[in-house]
């Protein structure tokens, strides 16, 4: 899942995105209002964190315009004080939530994984492929009754392949998503995980849920294999 952070104080935004790239999710950081905007209305984004008080633009009017423009992505305000003023003005502004400091990232991640399997985005907390289930909120995989560890990383690939079950999607279109925005590693890491992926999924039930459709992409079998 890729999630915009647009904050400015340094050691809060190092620390999330640190936080948030360890549990498998890709972070673009913003630190100014006007960029956040451009970037949430030019981004394909799952969801967005936004300060109140960015400098150049409130996350308020970051959170209005992007209403205004019809963009949807659930967004997670964080103040830096306790203020129920500050709170209706954020809803009030079109967000979807919102966090005061201080916060554990414990809650921060409860909050976000709300936000993702929220009515407006239509997301299931289980998702569903033949016998390979993925639970959304509480982190797990299983096949045929069967628990199956997944590294943060690994798990994100196939939340991504799952969300589009039956969709063909490129390896590019994989790394935006499950990688940093500008990944500018080796694109094959992407047919490491997937052949970790195999190894873990597939083989030991033998299954053949992941397809590699040559020159295109990849696939994940809407039968599960």
């Amino acid at each position: 899942m890729r999630i915009l952070v647009i904050e400015d104080d340094e050691r809060l935004a190092a620390s999330l995105t640190r936080a948030l790239e360890a549990d498998g999710f890709a972070v673009d950081l913003v630190p100014d209002g006007p960029n956040g905007l451009r970037r949430a209305k030019d981004g394909d984004h799952d969801v967005i964190v936004c300060d109140t008080r960015p400098p150049g633009m409130s996350g308020y009017r970051v959170c209005n315009e992007l209403r205004e423009a019809g963009v949807w992505t659930p967004v997670l305000m964080l103040a830096a004080t306790h203020d129920k003023r500050r709170e209706a003005e954020a809803l009030h502004a079109g967000a979807d939530d919102f966090l005061c400091q201080p916060f554990s990232y414990v809650m921060l991640l409860a909050r976000l994984s709300a936000l993702l399997r929220g009515p407006s985005q239509r997301r299931p907390t289980v998702l569903v492929a033949g016998d390979l289930h993925l639970d959304t909120a509480g982190r797990q995989v299983w096949r045929a009754g069967t628990a199956i560890a997944l590294s943060p990383r690994e798990f994100s690939l196939l939340e991504f392949l799952m969300r589009r079950l039956g969709d063909v999607v490129s390896k590019a279109t994989i790394l935006d998503h499950v990688w940093e925005f500008a990944f500018e590693g080796d694109a094959n890491i992407v047919e490491v995980y997937i052949r970790q992926l195999r190894r873990k999924i597939d083989r030991p039930f033998g299954r053949r849920a992941i397809e590699t459709i040559r020159l295109v992409g990849y696939r994940l079998d809407p039968a599960g294999g």
